[in-house]
Order: structure tokens, then C-alpha cells, then sequence
């Protein structure tokens, strides 16, 4: 059998970490039937990566097939027509010798909408060959990332049920996956058997030698080019929807000699300006902060395992994810976390038996510390704009966002709800001042100082109940089973636009509503 594993790209990030530790899985699982597998992604991977991908295979033969038409619509420069003969030769190729029983095409987070060509025509070429098709859902196109609404329709996706069809494929021999309960809930309302909860895997592999441990944190101290720094990490990528602000307004209170750090820099035009006023500010203001540590060759720099081992804690301050791997990561590791509650996988967490001392819902901000006025002005503009760029049809479904729900006399806020302006305004607060105001909103906070101060923050213990279901072997069981299956439901072109609306529905609640997300110049 032929393993094909298609992605827009291979830079860090949850994604990423989820292939390498899922097809190495798959490999062993399928030693005697798995004879080759293939990589197909609009750019090269980072050497050092592909390296040790190819490492973990285990003997399994592997490729890298780089086609760059695969790879963000944004990011391309050809016409939509040259594009599409692009992917379809690419797939001729690809799928030259597949049919069903051979073949296996596993196709991960194109429900993000960042290439729908290249959704259109996986589907269209696995349906057309009998092959499995794993469409693999970590994000979506209408979680607070309507900027992708124009690029859609731009390329020829004119309306949300052309949208729906390409994404939510009703095709006997294609599966949903979904990696928290809340989408694979309403998936089973239109796909039934043909739609599946898989939670990502993680590995609780030894921790990394001591030498290497010592060696990540002379780095770091040369980075900072201070010796015996405290480190806190943000493992990810420069995203908005990270509300990295909100991690370092928690170090900065939490444990003021730290350094707050994050893995991966911005990976696109959206995040750039964001990235780039974040970094503009802790300059301006000599905040403890480094964004990307990882960024560029990755040869010559820690892994994010040694990272993990180096740092005193972890955060996870994300206003938005699919799984939210880094809740894992830290446990993994045996590193403290500080962490947000994020309503639809904190219910599949505590299924799998993880209690987190360090967990929160929201950190209120007192207004004091930032223009109440001019924010409420920023957010009604910001608001109108992004709900007019919304489909139409689904306009009417836009709740009202917290902050202007709230009237206009000041009152506590949580900083989640605010603009980046606004976040930043906070930020530049003297420590003091926002300590003082905060910490009464906030009461847990001072028990984490004390614990951060002793160096006594709590871990996470392992559940065994995640033992079980989060392995690797019992990770490759669940997808072999899947693509194994035989489906007998017929085709209902009406259910991926049923599903599709149902989700728009939900995902529109004022609830799921940020201005971070609204713009990118927040």
C-alpha cells in the first residue's frame, strides 16, 4: 500500500507535528503492507526536518513531491486556470498507479479554505480512482478568518454552497476527520459513518539528554546574551489568534526576570503586521520578549522538545484552536503550563482525564488602563467592516460582540476581548499599576505569583485514560480502521451545505467573536 499525505506546506506548527509523529506511527502499524510514502507539498521542507521525518520511517521508502500550486492561493501568482492545470497534472502524476486497496490519500486542514483549487481536485481524483480520501479538519475557513471569503470567491467559488460542496465532499469514499468532539458532532449530523473524532497523538518520549538540555539553554542565554535568564515559552507560530500579548502581560506579572519566548514566527502576509508591531513594541519598551527563536534554518537550532526541557514554564494563551497540542506538549514534557480554557476541546480534555492547576477562562483588565472610549470607537468601526465582509446570507447570524454589548460606562474587560491597540496600551502600563488593578479582578493570580516566584508551578499529571487513547499505536489503529472502511451511504450533495450552515450558525456566536480576529490592523 502507498501512504499519500498531502499539505499546503511543511513550516512549524501543530500540523506539522502531527504528520511526523502520525505517519512514523503508521509505518510501524503497517510494516509488512505499507510499501512507500509520499509527501506532497507546495514547498521544500527545512532539511533537518525532512531528515529526521525520513529517520522515523523506519525503513518505510519515502518521497517529498514539491509542487508549488499546492501551496496558499494567496501565495502564488499565476491565474486561476493556470493553477488548476497545474494541480491536475500534479495529481495525474502523483496518483499515476492508484486505485482502491493501493492507495491511501490522507489531506490535512484544507477546510482552512486556503487553496480550494487544490481541495476541488484531490477530491475530484480520488472520487474518480475509488481511492480513500482522509480529509483531515484541523481548521476552518469561517473560525474568525473571513479575509478568506474574497480569495474563494476570487477563484471561482462564488457562492457558500460551491464552497460547502468542495469542502464538506459528500463522496462515498471520503472521510471527515475532526480533531475535537464539537466538529466531529456536527460532521456526523451529515456524514454519519463516514465522519470520526481523532484527537492528535503525542508522543511521551524520554526527556532529551542532559547535555542537549544544558546546551539548548547556552543558546538561549547567548540569544539573550544574559546568563542563567528564566525562560517561558510559547510554542507556536506568530498568529493573532495566539493573543500572544495576553502571554506576555502574564510573565511580565508572573515572573518579571523571564523571558517570554516563542517558537515560530509569522508563516504569512496576514500575520506580518501583527508580528511586526508586536516586536516594534517590545523594542520600544525593552519587554522580555523573543518571537520566532526558530525561525530559518532549523539545522543549526534546538528542537522545540529541547526547548520544552530548557524553559521553567509553558503557556497557552490562544483564543481560538482546533486541539491545542501545546496542552499536551507540556504535560508530555513534565513542564508547567499556564493555560487558557478554550470552550470546545477544554470538554474533550477533561474527558481524557487532564486537570490543569494553571487554567483560567478569561484575565480581566481593569479600564483604567486603557482609553475606554477611543476603544469603543475602534471596536463599532473594526466591527462594521469585518461583519460587511461577511457572506451576506450569513450577516444577519453575527452576534454582538462583548465589549459593545457591554454600554458604553467602563468596566472591567477581559483582555481577550480586546483590540491589539488596546492590548498594547495595557502592556505599556508600569508592571505595577496593572498589578495592583488586576490582581483583585484576578484573585488566582496571586497564588500562581507565589508558585512562579518559588518556582513551584504545578504540573499536569498524565491521565492513563490519555495513555490509552492519545498513543501512537492506538493513533495508527484508529486511522487504518478508517481508511479501511466501507462505506454504504449514498451520496447527498445537500449535506455539505447543511453542515456548512449549521457551523456557520455556531461559529457566528458572539461567543467565538474577537476583535484581534476582525482585522489585521486591530
Amino acid at each position: 500500500m502507498k501512504l499519500v499525505v498531502i499539505h499546503y506546506h511543511l513550516r512549524p506548527g501543530g500540523v506539522r507535528r502531527v504528520i511526523e509523529l502520525a505517519t512514523a506511527q503508521l509505518a510501524k502499524r503497517l510494516s509488512r503492507t505499507l510499501e512507500f510514502v509520499v509527501l506532497a507539498v507546495g514547498e521544500r521542507p527545512d532539511s533537518k526536518w525532512k531528515s529526521q521525518f525520513q529517520t522515523q520511517l523506519t525503513g518505510t521508502p519515502s518521497e517529498f513531491f514539491i509542487e508549488p500550486a499546492f501551496n496558499y492561493l494567496s501565495e502564488q501568482h499565476l491565474a486561476t486556470g493556470q493553477v488548476r492545470t497545474r494541480l491536475r497534472v500534479a495529481l495525474k502524476s502523483l496518483l499515476h498507479d492508484a486505485q482502491d486497496g493501493n492507495t491511501v490519500v490522507w489531506a490535512h486542514n484544507l477546510g482552512i479554505g486556503r487553496n480550494l483549487l487544490l481541495t476541488h481536485e484531490v477530491t475530484r481524483a480520488c472520487a474518480e480512482r475509488g481511492i480513500p480520501l482522509l480529509l483531515h479538519h484541523h481548521d476552518w475557513w469561517f473560525d474568525n478568518r473571513w479575509r478568506r471569503w474574497p480569495e474563494m470567491r476570487s477563484a471561482g467559488f462564488t457562492n457558500l454552497n460551491r464552497v460547502a460542496r468542495v469542502i464538506f465532499a459528500s463522496v462515498n469514499s471520503t472521510h471527515h476527520l475532526a480533531i475535537n468532539r464539537s466538529d466531529a458532532l456536527q460532521l456526523r449530523r451529515g456524514f454519519s459513518g463516514n465522519a470520526h473524532w481523532v484527537p492528535n497523538l503525542i508522543e511521551r518520549a524520554e526527556a532529551p539528554p542532559k547535555k542537549r538540555v544544558w546546551a539548548t539553554r547556552a543558546w538561549l542565554q547567548e540569544l539573550f546574551n544574559e546568563r542563567n535568564a528564566p525562560v517561558w515559552i510559547l510554542p507556536c507560530r506568530a498568529l493573532r489568534r495566539k493573543n500572544m500579548a495576553e502571554a506576555l502581560l502574564l510573565t511580565r506579572w508572573l515572573r518579571p526576570e523571564a523571558w517570554l519566548v516563542t517558537t515560530g514566527g509569522a508563516s504569512s502576509a496576514d500575520e506580518q503586521l501583527y508580528f511586526k508591531r508586536l516586536v516594534a513594541a517590545a523594542h520600544e519598551n525593552r519587554w522580555r520578549l523573543r518571537l520566532g527563536i526558530l525561525r530559518g534554518d532549523e539545522s543549526k537550532k534546538p528542537s522545540v522538545p529541547e526547548l520544552l526541557a530548557a524553559s521553567e514554564a509553558v503557556l497557552l494563551t490562544s483564543i481560538q484552536e482546533g486541539f491545542g497540542l501545546p496542552y499536551l506538549e507540556a504535560a508530555a514534557a513534565r513542564r508547567p503550563l499556564i493555560a487558557r480554557s478554550i470552550p470546545n476541546i477544554a470538554p474533550d480534555l477533561k474527558q481524557l482525564g487532564f486537570r490543569f492547576p494553571q487554567y483560567y477562562e478569561e484575565i480581566l483588565i481593569d479600564p483604567r488602563l486603557f482609553d475606554w472610549r477611543a476603544e469603543q470607537g475602534r471596536q463599532t468601526n473594526l466591527f462594521q467592516v469585518w461583519r460587511k465582509q461577511l457572506p451576506r446570507p450569513v450577516q444577519a447570524f453575527a452576534g454582538r460582540p462583548p465589549f459593545l454589548a457591554a454600554g458604553s460606562k467602563p468596566r472591567p474587560v477581559a483582555f481577550s476581548r480586546l483590540t491589539f491597540t488596546a492590548q498594547l496600551q495595557v502592556l505599556s502600563q508600569s508592571i505595577e499599576l496593572s498589578w495592583k488593578l488586576c490582581t483583585p479582578l484576578n484573585p488566582f493570580l496571586l497564588t500562581w505569583r507565589k508558585r512562579a516566584q518559588a518556582g513551584r508551578l504545578q504540573l499536569t499529571a498524565w491521565p492513563q485514560k490519555a495513555a490509552e487513547q492519545l498513543s501512537g499505536p492506538a493513533y495508527a489503529q484508529r486511522i487504518v480502521e478508517i481508511a479501511s472502511q466501507q462505506s454504504k451511504r449514498r451520496s447527498n450533495a445537500g449535506a455539505g451545505p447543511a453542515v456548512q450552515a449549521e457551523f456557520l450558525r455556531a461559529k457566528l456566536d458572539a461567543k467565538h467573536l474577537f476583535p484581534l480576529l476582525w482585522s489585521t490592523h486591530s
